[in-house]
């Protein structure tokens, strides 16, 4: 985390809006492609993102200068998509108990690619198997392309918790996709 960060954390606490519109800014991107790879569905990923930075500056009042930005909105923008998968839980619960009349079935298993599959697999466990915080680093690690140092600095960690997480992170999932390998 830079100084310029806990600079514009702290007048964004007091109410600047320019400044939490830098931090907007900046953070914006990375928090969206943060999110759309747990969703799987850009316009979820730009409403839950939205919906992030709205809560930051509706909560602003409760932020904490010293602490890594890039966290506090992870950790917001990860329980709007828990939220949002057990709505959607509820509601596919609530719609296998209505009647399918003329229904058809819109996958052909010749169609998909198995690439796809094996992705999708990927992503399926990341997002279940995964702990949180492991879950995090991988994703910024190996879907944003950043290094080590970058996302220690990034959730204010050290190197080597980044390093142990990312192998917890491979170990999981390569016990997981054993059908694949």
């Amino acid at each position: 985390m830079t100084d310029t960060e806990q600079h514009l954390l702290g007048k964004v606490k007091g109410g600047d809006k320019s400044a939490f519109r830098k931090l907007f800014y900046n953070y914006h991107e990375s928090l969206f492609r943060f999110v759309a790879y747990r969703v799987k569905d850009e316009d979820l990923a730009d409403d839950i993102t939205q919906e992030t930075f709205l809560r930051v500056w509706k909560t602003r009042n409760s932020i904490q200068p010293k602490k890594s930005f890039f966290s506090l909105i992870a950790r917001i923008s990860s329980n709007l998509c828990y939220d949002h998968f057990r709505h959607l839980e509820v509601r596919q619960r609530h719609e296998s108990s209505i009647p399918d009349y003329g229904g058809s079935d819109t996958h052909d298993p010749e169609m998909i690619n198995q690439g796809q599959v094996f992705q999708e697999e990927i992503q399926r466990l990341v997002n279940e198997k995964l702990p949180d915080k492991c879950r995090n680093i991988f994703i910024l690690s190996r879907i944003e392309g950043k290094s080590n140092p970058e996302i220690a600095e990034l959730l204010d960690l050290s190197i080597r918790t980044v390093e142990n997480q990312i192998y917890r992170a491979i170990k999981i999932l390569k016990k997981n996709l054993t059908n694949y390998l």
